[in-house]
């Protein structure tokens, strides 16, 4: 309840100072076509941040899932190709950490397993803050890289797969009735850099839940209770999305179309060779410049796949 008043006291503000700005804006303008040069100079500079500003509202707006405005969890898993396709997973993560960066929110690594010479096996990080869920929601799907592989001595080029998964967070409000006979817990210590006490305690923490066969881990903490408590949480949300899913395919069955399963499809192909080309196959949207992509220049293609389901 908390939450949702400050999230709407924060779209009155965004409104109000929008407002403000849009009426600078006419007075600039009125100035300069008066004559006024640094008045135009003014008009030029804030015209580009009013559009952005506008254009994000107008994303926000179409947020209205129950859960969009709550935290992500996010996993990233890459698929068959060995080292190859576990720097593509490293490759990702860096990239939804940069767009997390760039926007402002908090982001907490959870659990990650270094691939055998490079890139990630696994990983699971949280990116907290208002809707970041209702964001990262439209990048849960299978993403494509192509390249001349960097591990190849023959310079060929590669094809490598990585399967990215968004859950939202779930707070206390929200029940998801778990049996505890139903869990096996292991404990191991953390694989990750952290000194001593990561060499010497077994403070991580792995959950295993048998009749669905997910598997949560939890490591970044240094008690062994909090990362428990952590990877709960992360169980929570994974049986809260499983749920969701299989009622959501029951719909299908009914309806009179079946839809594809976003998580076991291709969503985007990132093309660094021979050409440089980042292309969205669910919106048909794409961009030239791969590396502002890979730098965390997402926005875009969330936009596009948020218009298109309003």
């Amino acid at each position: 309840m908390l939450r949702e008043r400050s999230s709407l006291e924060a779209k009155i503000r965004s409104y109000e100072e929008l407002e403000q700005v849009v009426s600078d804006l006419g007075v600039y303008m009125e100035m300069a076509e008066g004559g006024d040069a640094d008045a135009s100079a003014e008009f030029d500079s804030l015209l580009p941040k009013v559009e952005e500003q506008a254009a994000d509202m107008e994303l926000r707006r179409m947020l209205s899932g129950e859960y969009d405005i709550s935290n992500a969890i996010v996993t990233i898993s890459p698929g068959a190709g060995g080292t190859e396709s576990q720097d593509w997973g490293d490759m990702l993560m860096r990239m939804y950490l940069r767009w997390a960066e760039r926007r402002g929110y908090k982001t907490r690594i959870i659990d990650y397993t270094p691939g055998e010479g490079a890139g990630l096996k696994s990983a699971t990080f949280t990116i907290e803050g208002d809707y970041a869920y209702g964001y990262m929601r439209a990048e849960a799907g299978v993403h494509r890289l192509v390249r001349i592989s960097p591990f190849d001595n023959a310079s060929r080029r590669h094809t490598s797969f990585a399967a990215v998964y968004v859950f939202p967070e779930l707070d206390d409000s929200i029940e998801v009735d778990i049996n505890e006979d139903d869990l096996r817990i292991d404990t191991y210590r953390s694989s990750g850099a952290g000194g001593q006490h990561v060499n010497k305690t077994d403070s991580a923490v792995r959950i295993t839940h048998i009749p669905s066969g997910i598997v949560v881990a939890c490591q970044n903490e240094r008690s062994q209770h909090k990362n428990k408590s952590t990877a709960m949480k992360v169980l929570k949300a994974r049986l809260y999305e499983l749920e969701r899913q299989k009622q959501q395919e029951k719909m299908e069955e009914i309806g009179p179309d079946k839809m594809e399963n976003a998580f076991g499809s291709q969503i985007r192909s990132y093309v660094l060779h021979p050409y440089r080309l980042v292309k969205d196959t669910r919106t048909g949207l794409d961009i030239g410049n791969a590396d502002a992509v890979l730098d965390g220049d997402i926005d875009p293609f969330i936009r596009a796949y948020l218009m298109q389901q309003a």
